[in-house]
């Protein structure tokens, strides 16, 4: 399928290009606007840009690739969009194509020089292709001998030693069928990038209220008296939350930020399709500011609850819903002993704020009737990520903030689809009665033991335990911790399988013989069916599945359906006498649904309800009923002893953010320009006192250590920038500083990697030997240090 000239190449960061300016202070406006489409033109033209911009989160269109924030039922705006989810269909959208022409031309060795920015800039994978032990460059297959390439790898292996990864990307029918795949095979091995993010959110969820999702609704937002926005950066992350955030401002909510980075989303937002946005001063969003320590959060919520028992103590029936906590709950008795008292010397230290600070959004707390707390990787990021989320369900439970309007918990997903996922099936510990469906509906016997998460199977791989991995979507190879490691264990493996629209790292550190299968994305038209044209679904955030049908035509006519590739994945693994009928799936995916409305609770009648304007929503026991369907049947008070991050001496606590140009590990471009850092992406974001004290400047080259129970990891090349973030913490762009997670560095009970929690010092990097950098760096600095000082 040919469109005409391709837009120009792209060329790769010289990170000697480094700009740094003083940060913004308000978010979105006319420029979001105009980024947009400028990049959504560069990538696409202007009609591709148009089709598909104007169907984005629209009723009958597509779900955005980018976040799972959700849409209205009742009022969605003609550019139901932010910039970034804009970005995100450009990227998909590109005219730009990877061929065979681009890897005959590139060998691994040379692609292992290139960044994530410039492979992905490439342009879509338009054809399979293969490369395989001792050779240099991939090189076009078919589909028929690539899936009898993987049938023959499946094969000749053991269940246990086959891994399927799954990225939120991928719709549910995908999804289901991919879990029904690895179980039909005989392996829970289903890691997926909820063990990355929000993994802890479940492990702290699903004990104390008896469901791993939020409770909240859109509405719930727009209705609140009080959000808690921890952790989180929704300007960059997921933009259109700040709209929901102005409607609650405007009903007359308030809002507190607890962040350790002065986000300029969090504090004004200039909506762009308002008359206030684009010609007044937009809407200050954050009544208070909470500039928390990496890893205080903890702290703060126990504080909070202190806060709040004892107010209730001096005024009985004025704060704790009594009522609720008796006929619906357990262990308070416990929890009140536990926060009876509070060394407020130590919470100061833990926190970085001070009693009266916490004080104050206490006494907010305290006259809410409806409270909601939001938060993002900045709190499950963490060793202790899963006591600080249960601490949070503390403070929600004292108040009765549970089935009731503008008040619940709203853990906040960051790619599309991801919760969905978790709901087909895509887990490594799956319960019985998960189990026992599927073996009822499709007559196989699903494996009972537990599988392998993201990092288990990063293990598995260094240890030689892995003979195929397939990964379905995503870029495992950025997404995970410990890099080094990661990519040598990968490239141990016999087969991997990257089923992918555009070229990535994983591509480049692959197993001894591996395969990328090019696939459609979510704007792009499914119509090669036996009964035409077909759709999928996805669920949000906040647990409503609705469909996703994209309408361009694809840049290839080589590319397939995820369901398409699962079922003949499948078919060439089993033989034709397996009992699922992978066939009639991939040809028609109302199939899929009748199955998925057999198997999981709250999908019956799928086909039809999936079909209505709005979709359809879960059910929750919280916010439905105010019930909790745990183990005892209540929701449930904890007691956790206070924890958080106390670096080495000369070390800071280091943690990962995106930029916002930048998804995931998907480069937009290279302008954070919020932050004021544009044109590099190696640099550590450090306190302007904190570089004094450890005896460094600003604009300084260092190479980062991380040391982590007596073990260093090393990532070379990065610039000090003097910024304001809290003093003893630092901050750097993922993937670039992943490499410093070691793998044992995760959060209890969810093994989520410590992305938050590295203990880091700096060390000069020795200039090359034309000295080019340092004085490159040397001239930035200069010239831009009267702005770093004002914002420091």
């Amino acid at each position: 399928m040919k469109f005409g000239k391709q837009p120009a190449p792209v060329a790769d960061i010289n990170e000697d290009n480094l700009e740094v300016h003083k940060p913004k202070t308000e978010a979105a406006g006319v420029k979001a606007v105009m980024v947009a489409l400028e990049r959504a033109v560069a990538q696409a033209g202007v009609t591709r840009t148009a089709q598909s911009l104007l169907r984005l989160n629209q009723q009958g269109g597509f779900d955005c690739p980018g976040c799972a924030w959700p849409e209205s039922a009742t009022k969605r705006k003609a550019a139901e969009f932010c910039e970034n989810g804009a970005k995100a269909v450009a990227e998909e959208n590109t005219l730009r194509t990877v061929g065979a022409e681009f890897w005959a031309t590139h060998s691994i060795a040379e692609l292992s020089t290139k960044t994530e920015y410039w492979l992905g800039n490439q342009g879509r994978i338009s054809e399979p292709v293969v490369i395989r032990e001792g050779e240099s460059h991939y090189s076009p297959i078919s589909w028929a001998e690539a899936f009898d390439l993987i049938g023959e790898h499946i094969r000749a292996s053991t269940p246990d030693r086959c891994v399927f990864y799954t990225s939120g990307r991928t719709a549910n029918e995908t999804a289901f069928m991919y879990q029904l795949f690895a179980r039909a095979l005989g392996t829970n091995n289903l890691p997926d990038c909820s063990n990355m993010c929000h993994e802890s959110s479940g492990s702290a969820l699903n004990p104390t209220i008896g469901i791993g999702k939020g409770t909240v609704s859109l509405e719930d937002i727009h209705d609140s008296e009080l959000i808690f926005v921890v952790g989180q950066n929704p300007g960059t992350n997921h933009p259109r939350m700040l709209s929901a955030l102005k409607e609650c401002k405007d009903k007359g909510g308030k809002v507190v930020a607890v962040n350790p980075l002065p986000e300029a989303g969090l504090f004004n937002f200039k909506d762009p399709q308002t008359v206030s946005g684009v010609v007044g001063g937009g809407t200050p969003l954050a009544d208070e500011y909470l500039q928390i320590k990496v890893g205080g959060d903890l702290a703060l919520f126990q504080a909070l609850g202190h806060l709040l028992l004892a107010e209730e103590e001096r005024n009985p029936g004025t704060v704790v819903d009594r009522s609720f906590i008796d006929a619906q709950t357990d262990g308070f008795d416990a929890y009140t002993e536990a926060r009876k008292e509070l060394d407020w010397d130590e919470t100061e230290k833990a926190t970085g704020l001070s009693r009266g600070q916490i004080e104050t959004v206490a006494g907010m707390l305290i006259k809410s009737k409806a409270t909601i707390f939001c938060w993002a990787l900045g709190v499950t990021q963490q060793p202790h990520s899963v006591d600080t989320i249960k601490e949070m369900v503390n403070v929600l439970l004292l108040q009765g903030n549970f089935g009731k309007p503008g008040a619940g918990a709203c853990p906040v997903r960051g790619h599309s689809n991801v919760q969905g996922d978790r709901t087909m099936g895509i887990w490594e510990k799956p319960k019985e009665w998960l189990l026992d469906a599927l073996d009822a509906e499709f007559g196989i016997q699903s494996p009972r033991h537990h599988g392998h998460d993201a990092v288990e199977s990063m293990e598995a791989f260094e240890r030689d335990e892995v003979d195929v991995f397939v990964s379905m979507g995503g870029n495992f190879s950025l997404a995970c911790s410990d890099t080094e490691t990661l990519e040598a264990g990968m490239q141990r493996i016999g087969l991997t399988v990257h089923i992918s629209t555009k070229p990535n790292r994983s591509h480049i550190v692959h197993g001894r013989t591996s395969l990328i299968l090019p696939t459609l994305g979510r704007t792009d038209k499914d119509d090669k069916h036996p009964k035409g044209a077909q759709f999928l679904s996805v669920e949000d955030s906040m647990s409503v599945v609705h469909s996703t049908q994209g309408r361009l035509q694809p840049v290839s006519d080589h590319l397939l359906a995820e369901p398409v590739i699962v079922a003949r994945m499948a078919e060439a693994t089993f033989g034709p006498d397996h009992p699922v009928d992978w066939k009639a799936m991939a040809e028609d995916y109302d199939v899929v649904r009748d199955h998925i409305s057999r198997v999981l609770p709250g999908f019956e009648d799928f086909n039809t309800r999936v079909r209505t304007k709005n979709g359809f929503v879960l059910p929750n026991p919280p916010r439905d009923t105010r019930s909790f369907k745990t183990d005892i049947g209540r929701g449930r008070f904890t007691v956790s002893p206070l924890e958080y991050l106390t670096p080495p001496d000369g070390h800071l606590v280091l943690q990962t953010i995106r930029s916002h140009d930048q998804y995931n590990t998907t480069f937009y471009g290279l302008d954070d320009r919020y932050r004021g850092i544009s044109g590099g992406r190696r640099v550590i974001l450090v306190h302007p006192e904190d570089l004094a004290e450890l005896g460094f400047k600003d604009r300084d080259l260092v190479d980062v250590v991380s040391t982590f129970r007596g073990h260093d990891r090393q990532a070379d090349k990065f610039r000090l920038v003097a910024y304001p973030t809290a003093k003893g913490c630092a901050a750097a762009y993922f993937p670039e500083a992943n490499a410093l997670v070691h793998k044992e560095n995760v959060a209890r009970e969810s093994n989520t990697p410590g992305f938050k929690a590295m203990f880091v010092r700096f060390v000069p990097h020795l200039a090359e030997p034309d000295g080019t950098e340092s004085e490159a760096a040397g001239a930035e600095a200069a010239q831009d240090s009267a702005a770093l000082a004002a914002a420091g």
